[in-house]
């Protein structure tokens, strides 16, 4: 299908844009209706200063639950970290409804709707593109994004219009992106916390929380 203009923040429930991942939604509904089985919609603090950008709900993660990286292993990780760090608060027990804070924080994926294999094609994350656009521009707030892997990486590169290529993905780099719309960017790039990563050690607790404590010094710095 054709996209509309979107102007929304978020997919709507029964978002039709990607002919592919509607279909593997409605198979998740029929197999187990009681799952949130629609776009996930960003999770946010007020006026967050830092965007965590991901990929994709996963299928018993954010599919299940509705809630960015709620569910899953990866969500475990990252939300202890935000917690560490102070950019949440609350017990994370890996429900929507657990109570659990963000502080200067939003969470959101590159791609809203569970991918099969969890792995979106090309298509798919250039339609779901303005969503983030339109997140971007509806919290001048934000400051610093943690891109979660090379695709969230990109996706926000090519969201500003910026060349791939001046601004390489490797765990830890911090790039200070040019002025977009008169606003400025620091773009700070990690390995996804994939239960595939860290059970590999290409991720590690402590190589995650070291990008954690740039990322608290930067917005120390702007206080």
């Amino acid at each position: 299908m054709k996209n509309e203009t979107i102007t929304a923040t978020d997919p709507e429930t029964e978002c039709p844009f990607c002919p592919r991942l509607v279909a593997f939604r409605e198979k998740w509904r029929s197999e187990h209706p009681e799952w949130h089985n629609a776009p996930v919609s960003t999770f946010s603090a007020p006026d967050p200063r830092l965007l965590v950008l991901g990929l994709a709900p996963g299928i018993r993660g954010a599919n299940a639950t509705g809630r960015p990286f709620t569910g899953d292993y990866a969500g475990d990780l990252l939300y202890a970290t935000l917690i560490k760090f102070g950019f949440a608060s609350g017990t994370y027990q890996a429900r929507p409804d657990d109570g659990l804070r963000l502080i200067d924080t939003a969470i959101t994926n590159a791609v809203r709707c569970v991918p099969p294999d969890n792995k979106p094609v090309g298509a798919e994350i250039n339609t779901c593109r303005p969503f983030l656009q339109n997140t971007l521009h509806a919290n001048d707030s934000m400051q610093i994004v943690l891109a979660l892997g090379r695709i969230a990486h990109e996706t926000f590169l090519r969201t500003l219009g910026l060349r791939l290529a001046t601004f390489s993905f490797g765990h830890g780099a911090i790039h200070a992106l040019p002025e977009w719309e008169g606003r400025s960017f620091t773009l700070v790039d990690s390995y996804h916390c994939s239960r595939y990563n860290t059970n590999t050690r290409r991720l590690t607790t402590d190589m995650f929380e070291s990008v954690f404590q740039d990322i608290r010094n930067m917005v120390d710095e702007t206080n």
